[in-house]
Parts: structure tokens; sequence; C-alpha cells
């Protein structure tokens, strides 16, 4: 704990000596431009890896960035960042090596989890073909956290009240990324989502990459 005080000490020091008035100005209000939903995973912190302030993203992260209409958690977040906060990009980021996601490939039992994996074990599954060809276990869990990205941007843009802001013109974008822990990178997709025939049209397997 003396660790994490003391570098929570450091950390407001050396902010305050850059910009006197950078709390004072953060504690009127948030007004952030991205919704983040990506992994627990510790080494994967959003503001840090985009080099943003605090005030700039708004985050929720859950185990392998699972976007299920049964989590509440999840839509109270996104219901909020929309509808209260007004964000208009929404990022859906996964990152290559993801512990869930090898998890859902394997046939081990991991207690509670499993339920959480469901979702996940269904982008596998739909992508079985696909994701047969790799014969290296490490890449095939990478391409599964690719392909899990833009499903669960997928399960976020099929979300009623989302559908009901681009019905009322609003200008909402969703697009799944992944961050790769080799080199720091963010890599962007190629998919997205602003309105509902995004949803209804298929990409091209591959053609993201």
């Amino acid at each position: 704990m003396k660790a994490l005080f003391e570098g929570n000490k450091q950390w407001s020091e050396k902010l305050k000596a850059q910009d006197p008035n950078f709390f004072i100005d953060l504690a009127k209000g948030q007004n952030p431009e991205y919704l983040w939903i990506g992994c627990s995973d510790s080494r994967v912190p959003a503001n840090q890896l985009v080099g943003m302030p605090p005030g700039s993203i708004f985050v929720h992260r859950n185990i392998s960035n699972v976007v299920v209409p049964s989590d509440d958690n999840l839509l109270s977040v996104v219901y909020y960042a929309v509808k209260y906060l007004k964000v208009k990009r929404i990022l859906v980021v996964g990152h290559y090596g993801c512990g869930g996601i090898g998890a859902a490939l394997s046939d081990k039992s991991f207690g509670i989890l499993d339920s959480w994996l469901t979702s996940i074990k269904w982008v596998a599954n739909r992508y079985k073909k696909e994701l047969s060809i790799f014969e290296n276990e490490a890449d095939k869990i990478n391409k599964l956290v690719e392909y899990n990205a833009i499903e669960q941007a997928r399960n976020l843009a099929h979300i009623p009240f989302i559908q009901e802001r681009w019905k009322a013109g609003e200008d909402i974008q969703i697009h799944p990324l992944v961050y790769s822990l080799n080199d720091g990178k963010l890599i962007d997709l190629g998919v997205s989502f602003s309105k509902q025939a995004d949803i209804d049209e298929a990409f091209v397997i591959n053609e993201f990459r």
C-alpha cells in the first residue's frame, strides 16, 4: 500500500507542476470524447496507451471485452456515456495474447468464468472454419481476439438505445480495435458500425487485416 500512495503523490505533484489548475478544472466535470470497452488485463491501460489525460476516455472493462445484453453493468455504462456524456465514439478493444480468449478455446473448466466465456465460445464456433487453418495455438488465439472484438462491437450495435440514437440522426460510431502487447501499438481492424445497415452487412473474412 505504501508504494501506491507514494506513486499517487508523485503523479499528482507532476501534473500540478505541469498545470497548477489541472485538478481544479478536472473536478468541474467530465466531457470525454470516447467510451472504451476493453479487457480487464492489467497490461492494457486505456488512457496511458493512447497518451490521453484523465477526463478524455470513459472506461468499462471486463474479461475479454465482452458485450452481452444480460450485463446490466455494461449497459448502464454505455447508456450513461451515450445519453448524458454525449460520447460519439465507442471503442471495443481486445488485445493479443488475451487469457480469456485462450480459455474460451480450451476444453477446460474455469469455474464461475465458464458462463462468462460462453459469448466468446459462440464467436469461436462461428469462425470455426477460419480458425482451423492455424496450427499454432497463439496465432489461433490472436485471430479469435480480432473476431471477438468485431462481434462484441456488433453486439453493441444491436443494443436498442444505440439504434434509437441512430434513428434520431446522432453520429455514434462503434470501432473494434486490437492492442498489441508486443509493441504497444493500437490496431484498427477496418470495421465500424455507425448505422443500422452496418449491422446487416457481412464483412469479408480477413479483409480487415
